[in-house]
């Protein structure tokens, strides 16, 4: 048909160029589509248009037919080769492929005659790698085929829970995968509580170092009438004192769970009572500064020593704050969050100040008025005064400032309950730092050195000053 070497009769008709009925193919397959597909290429016809409507019985009871498009069914047999004891190799039919039959017959495999190269009849594995474990999931290699993969552990925050995943799943926000990576499980939650160490420990010493200034006011009340309290304005060294006292108790609204409460009130009151603690000490100084400039001849400044002048200026500077802290806590109030981002393993409760801006204005503020105090204590130090407070003063201040100025990058740097940590450490250093440098002086005099109490050894303390 398709060299034209030798004329093909077609259906014994001998007429010059008879039409093409058919083509009957091999009885294998193998061969019968190969012909099929190069006899098409010649757009030669395997039926003629009335050969659809043919339906013809066999004698094995199997039913020929063809469709609408002049194809019969499909059938297939599925041959499996096998190399014999003498090497040759024989097609040996296992199974078939029968469109023609019933929906559950149509592929079919006895797979106890199949043989397979190297196992016999066992049937080897179709992968080329072991199956992922839960916890992993299947990565293709690049260049092999895609029965060939690695076990890659699930990314963090994931998990797979099933043999051979292909995906892993993202747990919950306030859950974590466990160790194996195959569940998820309720992340801890993490604060600076009361009962771990950490904790104990800074509410205890809050406690215990609040005791101290409360000592030293009833050591000023006994002895309030003696000299030396008299020259360190007893008034405003009992309000300091109670301030002192109520720095380090304030310093335990940072500890426990951050309960909407606390958040909104904890930062307020500890910028509060530094404020009138710092304000108490502006005060003292300039009243020594005041003092001894209307000793002076023809000074005007008497009228400004009065112990009036002293509280008005605690009242402006603390009222300035007071209103910082109103409007930040009504425009923008502090509330609880839950931080996982910091250590996603985690479910930090921490305070969220909510405004940056107002939380360091207020320590900013404090931070001013400390510094005004540093530099006219420090101008002020060499003063010849019965008992001059300015070197004191001088002290306190710059060790008040380094603490704050030191809290800085230590909060910036630290993460979770260790910057609450830190800001706690901070309030009792800065008010250790108050009492020791503002009342050790005065405290070891009237208790340990009772004859320099008396105001011949202070006026002989100022002349040698002079």
């Amino acid at each position: 048909m398709l060299t034209g070497n030798d004329q093909a009769i077609a259906n014994y008709r001998c007429r010059e160029s008879p039409p093409l009925v058919a083509v009957i193919g091999h009885s294998m397959s193998t061969f019968s589509m190969q012909m099929a597909h190069l006899l098409g290429l010649y757009r030669y016809p395997q039926l003629l248009h009335y050969f659809k409507k043919v339906r013809v019985k066999l004698s094995n009871k199997r039913e020929v037919f063809f469709n609408e498009n002049g194809d019969p069914p499909a059938v297939y047999d599925i041959v499996n080769w096998q190399q014999t004891l003498e090497g040759v190799i024989k097609l040996v039919k296992v199974g078939s492929y029968d469109t023609a039959a019933s929906s559950e017959d149509i592929f079919s495999v006895n797979s106890s005659l199949v043989h397979w190269p190297r196992g016999g009849h066992v049937v080897p594995l179709s992968v080329c790698s072991k199956s992922c474990p839960p916890g992993f999931r299947k990565v293709a290699r690049r260049g092999e085929p895609i029965c060939c993969f690695q076990c890659t552990p699930c990314a963090q925050g994931e998990i797979s829970n099933q043999t051979d995943s292909v995906d892993c799943t993202k747990c919950p926000w306030d859950m974590w995968p466990n160790t194996q990576k195959d569940q998820c499980v309720p992340k801890a939650v993490d604060y600076l509580s009361y009962e771990e160490p950490l904790g104990m420990a800074l509410a205890s010493t809050s406690v215990s170092s609040s005791v101290i200034p409360v000592s030293i006011l009833s050591l000023f009340v006994h002895y309030k009438n003696t000299p030396i309290v008299r020259a360190t304005n007893y008034t405003l060294s009992c309000v300091l004192l109670i301030s002192l006292s109520l720095c380090f108790l304030s310093s335990l609204a940072f500890i426990g769970y951050p309960q909407t409460e606390k958040c909104l009130l904890r930062q307020a009151a500890f910028g509060m009572v530094f404020t009138i603690c710092v304000s108490c000490i502006l005060a003292k100084t300039i009243m020594v500064v005041f003092a001894f400039m209307a000793t002076r001849p023809g000074s005007n400044l008497k009228k400004w020593t009065n112990p009036r002048v002293s509280y008005m200026i605690i009242n402006v500077c603390s009222f300035l704050q007071l209103i910082l802290c109103i409007v930040w806590l009504s425009r923008s109030p502090p509330f609880t969050q839950y931080n996982t981002q910091t250590q996603p393993d985690l479910i930090i409760v921490e305070c969220n100040e909510n405004s940056a801006t107002a939380f360091w204005f207020m320590l900013g503020y404090l931070g001013l008025l400390a510094t005004t105090s540093f530099v006219v204590a420090f101008f002020a130090r060499r003063l010849p005064d019965s008992f001059n407070e300015a070197k004191f003063i001088t002290f306190s201040m710059l060790a008040f400032l380094s603490v704050w100025v030191s809290y800085i990058p230590a909060s910036l740097s630290a993460r979770g309950k260790y910057t609450v940590a830190m800001e706690i450490f901070a309030i009792q250093s800065s008010s250790w730092a108050l009492v020791v440098c503002m009342f050790a002086p005065k405290c070891f005099i009237i208790v340990f050195r009772p004859d320099m109490n008396s105001k011949e050894h202070l006026m002989g303390k100022s002349k040698t000053l002079k």
